[in-house]
């Protein structure tokens, strides 16, 4: 299977789905569990590229779910021997963010197994799965700001932002 991921620091770019996707978090998810068995993590795919048809920054994001009584500090030196680069919250509290390679192919958001981080995440991957025209026209946003901001990522986040809470905020109102 051909490498469909891979990401460049400073660089925002936007890939049309890919039905490899799944299959490639499967494979890490795997590779994780293997390597991290004593952790207990719970995984689950997240972003982009857990929807299909969704158009997303050609990275996996993983949400790693770990249990209350599994230290942040014995996660991070796990993931670390796992190949992942322990970034701290990155400004989101009670995640912390691991990304792996170069260029970056996974992202993996560290949070508390059932916490609200877990739930929102959940949530609105769950909702893009399940609503198509939001889906589309999160996706035609996500390449209108592509095109504007090619190499400011702050300024793409930001730009997107409001419509990412506005989702979150529908699928919130189903739960």
């Amino acid at each position: 299977m051909a490498e469909s991921l891979g990401l460049e620091s400073g660089v925002v770019r936007i890939a049309e789905y890919d039905a490899r996707w799944p299959q490639l978090f499967i494979s890490e998810r795997q590779r994780i569990l293997d390597q991290c068995s004593a952790l207990g993590l719970r995984l689950e795919h997240i972003g982009g590229t857990s929807i299909p048809g969704m158009c997303a920054k050609p990275v996996v994001d993983i949400v790693a779910g770990r249990r209350h009584d599994t230290s942040t500090e014995a996660c991070a030196a796990a993931l670390n021997y796992a190949g992942y680069e322990h970034r701290g919250e990155r400004g989101v509290a009670g995640r912390e963010f691991f990304p792996r390679g170069q260029p970056r192919k996974y992202h993996l958001h560290l949070v508390e197994d059932g916490g609200a981080l877990w739930r929102d995440y959940l949530a609105f991957r769950d909702h893009l799965r399940t609503h198509a025209e939001t889906a589309r026209s999160f996706a035609d946003l996500k390449r209108v700001l592509a095109a504007r901001f090619p190499h400011d990522r702050e300024a793409y986040l930001n730009a997107k932002s409001p419509h990412v809470q506005d989702i979150l905020a529908l699928a919130r109102a189903k739960r």
